[in-house]
Parts: structure tokens; sequence; C-alpha cells
């Protein structure tokens, strides 16, 4: 019983680790690139706030947005996120004051604060996008993120272009395994459990 246990392990198991190593490296291939052109929206994913100001991940997040923005990319903004640990603020509002403290103009942003999760979120975003009749975006976020971001709202019908913010790779076994942990969470998708 054991040897077919273990047999039944490595038939289903050693595919699945190759599957998720060589999507780890697509990730990572992709963490690296900006292919940002003209869209009808900036949509900035979520990351932590507190007490109401942006974490240095979103702020970095937010900036490279503005700067895509100054650049002409697009006319509007989309900062997403809930609530996350504090209940008086979302992260998507925090993005929001943020960049209106930078003057854009609060017409030009738009809100999306109930998204508990990197799916949820864009599921919301592909929802606002199809109201606001838009359906192109350049998605902002850190580069292990953009991969499993654009298929998603791919996924929604968007055309959709990635833009990670600034980041120099160190090459350590934490940004491997955040490869890794997005892999698994495309996996998850796919199979359609939304985390």
């Amino acid at each position: 019983m054991r040897r077919l246990i273990a047999i039944a392990i490595l038939v289903v198991g050693l595919p699945l680790a190759t599957y998720l190593v060589i999507l780890a490296k697509e990730i990572e291939g992709q963490s690296v690139i900006d292919d940002s052109q003209k869209a009808d929206i900036i949509v900035v994913l979520g990351a932590a706030e507190y007490n109401g100001r942006p974490s240095p991940v979103l702020k970095a997040r937010l900036d490279h947005a503005f700067d895509l923005y100054q650049k002409g990319h697009s006319n509007l903004i989309l900062t997403t996120g809930g609530a996350g640990g504090d209940q008086q603020f979302t992260e998507g509002q925090v993005g929001r004051d943020y960049l209106v403290r930078r003057g854009i103009a609060s017409e030009a942003i738009v809100v999306e604060g109930e998204g508990d999760s990197t799916v949820r979120s864009l599921l919301a975003v592909s929802e606002i996008m199809r109201r606001m009749n838009l359906v192109s975006a350049i998605v902002v976020s850190d580069g292990y993120h953009i991969f499993r971001a654009k298929r998603i709202l791919q996924h929604e019908g968007m055309k959709v272009y990635g833009s990670p913010r600034p980041y120099r790779q160190q090459g350590t076994w934490k940004e491997q395994w955040l490869y890794v942990r997005q892999a698994v969470g495309y996996l998850l998708w796919r199979m359609g459990i939304n985390i």
C-alpha cells in the first residue's frame, strides 16, 4: 500500500512541481517587462496602508502610476484594495487620497475599495471597466504580481498591459518564493479557487 501511495505521489506530484517551476520562471520573466502604452485606465493594485498613509510598497506603486498618468498613458487611474486590518481606511481610498495630494484631479480617479484579494479586486475592476465602457488597462503592481493580474483581466475580456513598479531585483530566495507563490495562486485561480 505504501508503495502504491508513493507511486501516486510521484505520478501527480512530479508533473505538478515541474509545472509550477516552469510557471514561476515565466512569472519571473514577466516581472521585469514594462509593456505599457496608451490605455483607457491605469489600474493600481492595492497594498498595505498604515492609518490612512500608503505603505512604502503602495506608495511606490502609486508614484509609478502617477508617472504613467503624467506621461499621458491614460486620463484615468483606478486604485484598488479593501480595508485589510484597518477598518477605518481602504487601500483604494488611501491610494486615491495620495494621488489627489500629488495633484491629480479627483475626477480622474476611480476607487475599488471592496476587494480583499487580488482576484476579487480584479474581478471588481473588470466590472467597473465594463460599466464605464473601458476595454484597455495598464496594470501597476510589483513585478511578481503582473503576470497573474494580466491573465485575470484578459480572461475577463480586457486588453491589458503590465507596468511593474521600479524595483531592483536581488535574486534572493525570498524573491524566488514570491514567484512560486504567484504560480500557485495562478494555478488555483485557473482551478476556480479565488484567493
